[in-house]
């Protein structure tokens, strides 16, 4: 039977993952609200400034993710949480009297700060429990991300109701209206249940004090990790709403479903990454993380494709009049010479029909390559003219199933990698976990805010979808070899033996 305090810290921890739930999935609506007023015509505004007003919230709750932290090591989350929770509310409400892009915009830069709410929360639940179990607690905490699945899922269904099917669409505005209710809700519920515990140490120490932190590289080092952990989740639970909507065809009801295949069992498994850390080690888990994440991303960054490009053509071999053309063959007389027949490949049929590009079930791509006659008969040709031109189409449709199945893999992967990154925290800070939580956060968090906004003017520069799988390609790159060059320092400045037999 567990003791009180057992009992009470596993009720913070419910407490607080369910409060994180519900800041994670305010702090989500835009990918979906901005995506339905702007694919019913309610709005018009393009790629470039959906990006903004998907990633704004995230800039706020990145960057107040830092003094929140400190707050909550000086005072204690009970109070920072339930304060949070009451100040979002307002300009959540506000979001729903919304008419300008103006108005979204400094409506969406205040309840962003639901978003800090993770700093606050991890800063609380650590002093609840030994080191021991901090991997499995706060990977249970962190689970809140599925708030992101939440929005996707109830936010498209609410909208229709609301709006009823689009005959009314004005009625969008109650959809902010309830989220806000409901964060009114969840901090009396938090402050009345809640118990104020603030970390050893936490009370008398100066500003200067609480920020020594940040003079280490590795807080800045596991920023990155949760750069692309963190944030590439938070943008992509996001971008991926639009990105199916545009690429696919899909309705965004049917985006929703989709993007909720990504963004839940991401914030559900990351309590399994933190049981993961805590069992092995969260270093081995994360170079699983990477190398892995590079793989899929590498699969996912070829687009769907339907290219007619120039292919191996015919030259004539010698000089001569064009005595035949056929839809096989090509032939050229020359003085003095036998007349050379030179043979073509016809097209044989299409390469994909109707039905099949309907379908949506093509997995692997297709080509064929087949010759067009350059020449008429009689006419003269030199040596090494070009008489038949090849002509190559490749059709790839990217299949949406298999797109969906590697998303579920990514998702996985960066719900496990985030409990990775935060098993870090307490054992490498135990006294200020809130200021070293905070500023990985604000890292995390401006990946947040800054890749939906890159991938917005990535799309709009390159017209392709899939530059959003390059940059995050490269950004999962620089993270694994980064760690792996902090690996070998290490370990040859304390086992240089072990080092040299490995190599």
């Amino acid at each position: 039977m567990p003791s009180d305090i057992d009992r009470k810290a596993w009720w913070i921890l419910t407490a607080s993952t369910l409060s994180f739930t519900i800041c994670f999935a305010v702090w989500m609506l835009n990918g979906v609200l901005i995506t339905f007023l702007v694919d019913h015509g309610i709005f018009k505004w393009g790629p470039s400034e959906m990006g903004w007003l998907i990633g704004i919230p995230v800039l706020t709750g990145a960057v107040f993710r830092l003094p929140l932290g400190v707050a909550t090591d000086r005072w204690g989350g009970r109070l920072v949480n339930s304060v949070l929770l009451l100040v979002t509310a307002v300009p959540m409400f506000l979001l729903g009297s919304c008419n300008t892009y103006w108005q979204f915009f400094f409506a969406s830069l205040g309840f962003g700060l639901a978003g800090s709410s993770f700093a606050v929360g991890i800063a609380y639940t650590s002093v609840w429990f030994p080191r021991r179990l901090q991997g499995t607690a706060l990977g249970i905490f962190g689970s809140g991300n599925a708030g992101a699945a939440l929005t996707v899922l109830i936010a498209p269904y609410l909208l229709g109701v609301f709006t009823a099917g689009g005959e009314n669409p004005d009625g969008w505005r109650w959809l902010p209206r309830i989220y806000a209710g409901v964060l009114v809700v969840t901090a009396i519920v938090f402050l009345l249940t809640t118990t104020t515990r603030i970390a050893a140490g936490g009370g008398g120490r100066t500003l200067g004090q609480r920020l020594r932190p940040l003079a280490s590289m590795r807080v800045w080092r596991f920023g990155l990790y949760y750069f692309f952990v963190f944030g590439g989740f938070v943008a992509l639970a996001q971008w991926l709403v639009p990105y199916y909507v545009n690429a696919y065809g899909t309705t965004v009801v049917l985006a929703g479903i989709l993007t909720a295949i990504f963004s839940f069992p991401s914030g559900v498994i990351r309590a399994l990454g933190g049981w993961m850390s805590d069992r092995w080690g969260a270093r081995p888990v994360l170079y699983w993380v990477f190398g892995t994440s590079i793989i899929c991303c590498a699969l996912l960054i070829v687009p769907q494709m339907d290219i007619h490009a120039p292919g191996s053509g015919v030259m004539a071999r010698r000089a001569g009049v064009v005595s035949a053309v056929t839809a096989n063959s090509i032939v050229v007389e020359s003085d003095g010479f036998d007349p050379v027949t030179y043979e073509m490949s016809p097209k044989d049929g299409d390469l994909v029909s109707e039905v099949e590009r309907r379908s949506g079930t093509l997995v692997f791509p297709r080509g064929m390559s087949w010759h067009e006659p350059t020449v008429d008969v009689g006419q003269q040709v030199g040596k090494k003219d070009l008489i038949a031109r090849g002509i190559t189409h490749i059709f790839f449709q990217a299949n949406i199933w298999i797109f969906t199945a590697l998303c579920f893999i990514i998702g996985s992967l960066m719900g496990i990698g985030k409990a990775a990154v935060y098993k870090h925290i307490p054992e490498y800070f135990p006294e200020d976990v809130g200021v070293a939580a905070g500023m990985v956060g604000v890292l995390g968090g401006l990946g947040g805010f800054a890749l939906p906004v890159a991938f917005g003017y990535l799309l709009r520069g390159t017209g392709l979808w899939t530059t959003s799988w390059m940059f995050l390609l490269v950004v999962a790159c620089i993270c694994l070899l980064w760690m792996h060059r902090v690996v070998r320092r290490v370990t040859r400045e304390h086992a240089p033996e072990l080092l040299r037999r490995i190599e």
